[in-house]
């Protein structure tokens, strides 16, 4: 009967990671919502923020977890940011420094600004985890939008990350 349940627990872990490689979330294009927020932490992810905001698919937007040692001068020369940009329609968050924290200053971020729907842009791999996080920490009622920013990431970021998002969902589950 152990053997069963260890065989069982196995492929139910296999099975899982072989989802979590094979079906990566994706771009999303022309979709507007009131602000687009970004966690820190990944390649290409102000970048695809910003040009969201370009679009004009968003008004507002929050970058997530900024190292406290970053000035709003550099952050504008960095991604070529018109200073007027900056001050009217980006914030630069300070207060996270991991995922759950990203979630917890976003969902401060919407409720003080009445945002209603945001664009959460993070990278593929990272999505689901600082999705789930999220959605435990918003206000009801507030939309979210996924738009992975693709990348390639190593086998062993992969096997990382899908078992950062199984203690995630974990600990979801019983309330942590």
């Amino acid at each position: 009967m152990l053997k069963r349940f260890i065989s069982a627990v196995v492929l139910a872990w296999a099975v899982g990671f072989l989802w979590f490689v094979v079906a990566l979330p994706q771009p999303v294009d022309g979709l507007e919502t009131d602000a687009v927020v970004v966690p820190t932490g990944g390649e290409g992810r102000i970048a695809q923020g910003l040009a969201v905001m370009d679009a004009g698919l968003a008004k507002t937007m929050l970058v997530s977890g900024v190292d406290r040692e970053v000035k709003p001068a550099e952050f504008v020369a960095q991604f070529d940011v018109d200073e007027e940009m900056l001050e009217c329609c980006i914030t630069l968050g300070f207060a996270a420094v991991d995922t759950r924290g990203n979630a917890s200053e976003i969902a401060q971020w919407v409720d003080d600004n009445e945002v209603t729907s945001i664009r959460l842009v993070t990278t593929d791999w990272h999505m689901r985890r600082a999705a789930g996080e999220l959605s435990r920490k918003l206000p009801d009622g507030v939309k979210v939008i996924r738009d992975a920013v693709p990348s390639e990431p190593s086998f062993g970021s992969l096997f990382l990350e899908y078992h950062k998002l199984l203690a995630s969902w974990t600990s979801g589950l019983i309330g942590l």
